[in-house]
């Protein structure tokens, strides 16, 4: 079974046998994807890092698909009613569904109905009527009439056969897949408000009287409506996608087809078609509603997963402002604007809490404080918390800019998600033990802007608020995913083995959380690391975890040159040679680009490093520990806009993106409220996914479409040369974009008649939003 999984994978993939096979061994001997992708790409024939997390994945399902088949065979046997076709049937199951379907009929379940009346001998009426329609149900019937068995009557023999038969009808693997799909592509989810829930309510006001195809639903659609089910504000109906017409419909007509039942005017025809009416009324459509209801759940949640996913790493590879002093602003009214100046290296050196705003409005003290503690300082960055008083607090940090003209200070708005989590947690604690609470989040909003992905890995992921419904999402299943990606960022950037944190170090290939906890009271006691080596004195850091970690911690300024690089202790040898060849030292080959370029990979390839890792070798020689982030920039606001009240059509403004959607993407131009650009109004071409377009941090200029002070939404466009007050989607676009068919097809099948069922949001903002407003 094993070879057949990595067959399976391999056909998947796309790859060969052995290299799937290959990852297998590494990922089960407990190498991590990083590690697998950078430095083991002989063995896997280069597979990279998406491929293998998605070998890990299919891995995990079909190794459960597998113990469950397992399992489902072993019942089977013991109940004595495993034959060698249904042994056949489920081993060459490829997923839980047909596996399952396959189980039913001999899955244990409470007494029945059906067992009942095999109870009180009545399966042979059923099997005889089912096989020779020519009987006549009432007579035949007759003969199985036992009060001792609580068969009082010919009616109540019927009824007992009728059981037996729609168990049998709904119990059919083969045609349970096929009625399954037939639904898939045929129905549709409908909603409707429930009854006084409208005010309550409004804010899925667009799922008030809505119905569309399963397969057009978009995920953050279907979470939408989920959602409103759980909060009893909507009402859902699973529809088949089953037409008005006379007699049975095309479901019944399958289910009829497959048994042999057909209506000929024989005595028992009328009989068996009601039973098989019966039968999917009662039980199959049922059946197949909650198995349609659950993959319409695990399709949103994966692709909820995945924009989740994809919106961190964005955020984590988001530009970091580098190694100069920062003044983070907690941003408050009340109680204050909270604010703490780390050094280039992150280190707290100084703290304060100002009240500029209403009610205390002590705005020149405010600024005389800042003003000296840049001076003191030298404070090159002002980051600014985006919560509530953020634009007032821009504002104070604008003046106090132009006040020290003579330096080179810049501000800079940061998003302050997760923030106050961090403060709180036993990190936090640990970390800055003497600061309050409310000041660590001014720390936070500091080191965010010097570099996200070291001060965010300290948080949570699903804390860091990138996702669309992300509080419905499955908690393993988004974690994992999560993890990965923070683990894969790491990773691809590369660690500062001397300045690390316990939380970054825990995330490095190979590191556990106690094993940072060692390094770090390693590093504390002993002093700063010289060398890679120094790592094998850590307790419990063993040469597994070595070999793990190694090639992606970095020590600058170290004994060896190397150390500051992502080649791999291991692969040490092969730099020498490669220096011995070309006359030089290696510190001196490091960066030599003139000399690098003219060598061959090929000259340096022998039994252990191949072509593959002596070509990244040369790579990172020509530019050693290079930051895989894009150059840091920050977005303007515009004077005079800081609240949704200022914004008005037409209006062109410079904003950050904050987060991106499955319909569109999220941009903060600085009103206290994110603006979203609907997919359709990203590009003049169509677009697909939102993240061709835009990625969280990107600086982008939008025009504002309409602005809906009441629900406090803003419609925004990427197309410049759009015209205010229209929709933001042309109306040739409307059919081709994804989740959003008009339903000519339902509708023509109804005479022409909408059902009263709204197929098109109406106006501008409502045709931007398009049902997001609840992401």
């Amino acid at each position: 079974m094993t070879t057949e999984i990595h067959q399976l994978i391999a056909r998947e993939l796309g790859v060969a046998d052995h290299q799937v096979r290959a990852a297998v061994e590494l990922l089960d001997g407990g190498a991590t994807v990083p590690f697998i992708a950078r430095y083991r790409k002989e063995a896997t024939g280069t597979l990279d890092d998406t491929q293998l997390r998605t070998v890990d994945e299919r891995l995990r399902y079909l190794r459960e698909l597998s113990e469950r088949r397992a399992a489902i065979l072993d019942s089977i046997n013991e109940q004595g009613k495993l034959t060698d076709e249904l042994r056949t049937q489920i081993l060459a199951a490829d997923t839980k569904a047909r596996l399952e379907d396959l189980y039913l009929p001999y899955k244990p379940k409470r007494r029945t109905k059906a067992q009942i009346a095999r109870e009180a001998g009545l399966e042979p009426l059923a099997d005889r009527l089912l096989a020779d329609p020519t009987l006549a149900p009432e007579a035949t019937a007759a003969e199985f009439v036992d009060t001792e068995k609580e068969v009082a009557d010919a009616a109540a023999a019927l009824a007992g056969a009728r059981a037996i038969l729609s168990e049998r009808f709904a119990e059919d693997a083969d045609l349970l897949g096929s009625l399954r799909e037939r639904m898939w592509t045929s129905g549709d989810l409908r909603s409707t408000v429930r009854e006084g829930k409208e005010t309550e309510g409004a804010k899925y006001s667009d799922y008030f009287d809505f119905s569309e195809p399963y397969g057009k639903l978009p995920s953050h659609r279907i979470l939408a409506l989920f959602r409103g089910e759980k909060e009893e504000i909507l009402q859902l109906a699973l529809g088949a996608g089953e037409t008005d017409e006379v007699g049975p419909n095309e479901y019944e007509r399958e289910i009829a087809a497959n048994f042999g039942v057909a209506d000929q005017g024989r005595p028992a025809d009328r009989w068996l078609m009601d039973s098989v009416r019966w039968s999917w009324r009662t039980r199959i459509s049922t059946g197949l509603a909650v198995d349609t209801r659950v993959r319409l759940w695990q399709a949103a949640e994966e692709a909820a997963v995945d924009v989740f996913a994809s919106n961190l790493r964005d955020l984590l590879l988001a530009a970091p402002a580098g190694t100069r002093a920062t003044m983070g602003l907690d941003p408050g009214f009340r109680t204050g604007v909270k604010v703490a100046v780390v050094d280039a290296t992150g280190k707290v050196v100084d703290t304060a809490t100002i009240y500029p705003h209403k009610p205390q409005g002590r705005w020149d003290e405010a600024l005389a404080t800042l003003g000296a503690l840049v001076a003191r300082h030298k404070v090159e960055l002002v980051a600014i918390g985006n919560g509530t008083a953020s634009r007032e607090t821009d504002k104070l940090a604008g003046e106090l800019v132009n006040l020290v003209k003579d330096s080179k200070l810049t501000k800079v708005m940061v998003s302050e998600a997760g923030a106050s989590v961090y403060s709180a947690s036993a990190f936090a604690s640990r970390e800055l033990p003497d600061l309050d609470v409310s000041i660590r989040g001014a720390v936070s909003i500091a080191r965010r802007l010097q570099d996200p992905l070291a001060e965010l890995v300290k948080i949570d992921p699903k804390s860091i608020g990138v996702g669309q419904y992300q509080h419905d999402l499955a908690e393993a299943k988004l974690s994992r995913s999560l993890d990965a990606v923070v683990e894969d960022c790491v990773n691809a950037v590369g660690v500062d083995l001397n300045t690390a944190s316990a939380p970054l170090l825990a995330r490095v290939s190979g590191i556990s959380q106690s094993l940072a906890d060692n390094i770090v009271s390693h590093r504390d006691s002993v002093g700063a690391f010289s060398s890679r080596k120094g790592l094998r004195e850590v307790p419990r850091l063993g040469p597994k975890a070595f070999e793990q970690c190694a090639g992606f911690l970095r020590i600058r300024g170290g004994d060896d040159p190397l150390d500051g690089s992502s080649v791999h202790p291991e692969a040490y040898p092969v730099v020498r040679r490669i220096a011995s060849a070309t006359g030089s030292e290696v510190d001196g080959l490091i960066g030599n680009t003139a000399v690098l370029t003219k060598l061959k990979p090929s000259d340096f390839v022998d039994d252990t490093f191949g072509l593959p890792t002596v070509t990244d070798i040369l790579s990172e020689l020509e530019k050693p520990g290079r930051d895989p982030r894009p150059g840091f920039k920050t977005a303007e606001f515009a004077e005079g806009v800081e609240k949704l009240s200022d914004l008005s059509p037409g209006m062109v403004l410079e904003g950050t993106v904050t987060n991106v959607a499955a319909f569109g993407a999220f941009v903060d131009v600085g009103v206290h409220q994110d603006g979203l650009v609907h997919i359709s109004a990203m590009s003049n071409r169509f677009v697909a996914d939102p993240r061709e377009v835009a990625k969280p941090g990107d600086i982008v200029k939008v025009r504002v479409v309409e602005v809906d002070e009441a629900r406090k939404r803003i419609s925004l466009t990427m197309r410049l040369d759009d015209e205010p007050n229209k929709p933001a989607r042309p109306e040739r676009d409307r059919d081709r974009q994804p989740g959003n068919q008009r339903r000519k097809g339902r509708d023509q099948q109804r005479g022409g008649q909408s059902n009263g069922r709204r197929t098109e949001p109406q106006g501008a903002m409502a045709d931007a939003l398009r049902r997001a407003g609840l992401a």
